[in-house]
């Protein structure tokens, strides 16, 4: 509040020719001062207030950017940014809510084909067939991966080691999160259970390949349960894992622009320019790229990316 123009005009005067000011004076003048004093106190209170919801909307921001640093922008055009937190980056009982919410729906997910295609088993076959002809782009003879071990990340109960891996690989490792889902594994894969030689029951946000283990390391729908941030550090760690000439395939989900919150699984869903990115951060290279074909159009598009360590990068 500005006071009056009068009163500093007299009290500028007074400076220079000092006299007592009249009782009227000064209460006019206490007065505005106590006038004034309320009104910086409560346009003060005010700003802290918006301060503070300011503050805590930095904080939410920071914690999704720094776990989806590529995809938060487009996460925000769809959901609240509160919202979007609580189901991402909000830590209960020391557990990352985009994890814990993964975690919970797969509880409910039986061990079973039609568990691991999500009811789309019909297409399971097509997704089979082309991922047979993809690897064996990259696998077998000079300057491919050889045929030693394949590492299946998100396994659930070795629908890709048994169809894919297996009739390549002399052996096979696993690792899933979910230990009913690797319990059902030698069951699942029946004769050829023998040929597992290890595995992990693990989230592949805490999982480590050991080094230089793996001909090929398979990573298919499992990536959009990963932040942003930890599907880098994972894939920094796989190239670690790789043998000479060892091959990084991912196949998964891919949005046709931005990325999707899919908040029933908690899981996202990345455009190719998202993924081309990680990667390129990551160390690796993409030797080649294609679209799952064969899948009805109403589908997701899924796409298949094969990666190397790019050549000098430590």
């Amino acid at each position: 509040m500005t006071l009056p123009l009068p009163l500093w005009k007299d009290r500028s005067s007074r400076e220079h020719q000092p006299q007592q000011p009249s009782t009227l004076a000064k209460n006019v003048f206490i007065m505005a001062y106590k006038a004034a004093h309320l009104a910086f106190k409560s346009r003060w209170r005010k700003t802290d207030e918006e301060l503070c919801r300011h503050s805590m909307s930095f904080i939410l921001h920071k914690a999704i950017r720094n776990d989806f640093f590529q995809s938060y922008l487009y996460l925000l055009e769809k959901l609240p940014l509160v919202k979007l937190y609580a189901l991402t980056s909000q830590v209960i009982n020391g557990e990352m809510q985009f994890y814990a919410r993964a975690k919970h729906f797969y509880q409910e997910v039986p061990a079973t084909e039609e568990g691991m295609m999500g009811d789309y088993i019909e297409l399971s076959n097509t997704d089979i067939e082309s991922s047979r002809e993809f690897l064996r782009k990259f696998v077998g003879g000079v300057g491919k991966a050889g045929t030693n071990r394949a590492l299946d990340c998100g396994s659930g109960i070795g629908r890709i080691s048994k169809h894919v891996l297996l009739p390549v690989f002399k052996s096979v490792e696993l690792v899933d999160m979910m230990e009913n889902f690797l319990a059902e594994v030698p069951n699942y894969l029946q004769d050829k259970e023998d040929r597992v030689e290890m595995y992990y029951c693990k989230s592949l946000q805490k999982f480590t390949p050991a080094p230089q283990r793996y001909d090929v390391i398979w990573i298919q729908w499992v990536s959009g349960y990963l932040t942003d941030k930890d599907l880098l550090e994972f894939l920094i760690r796989c190239q670690n894992g790789l043998k000479d000439n060892g091959v990084i395939i991912l196949k998964d989900n891919v949005a046709r622009e931005g990325c999707i919150l899919d908040c029933l699984d908690s899981s996202v869903i990345r455009d190719l320019n998202i993924l081309h990115s990680l990667i390129e951060m990551s160390g690796l290279t993409i030797l080649r790229e294609e679209r799952q074909e064969g899948f009805p159009e109403q589908c997701v598009p899924v796409w298949m990316l094969a990666m190397q360590k790019r050549p000098g990068h430590s």
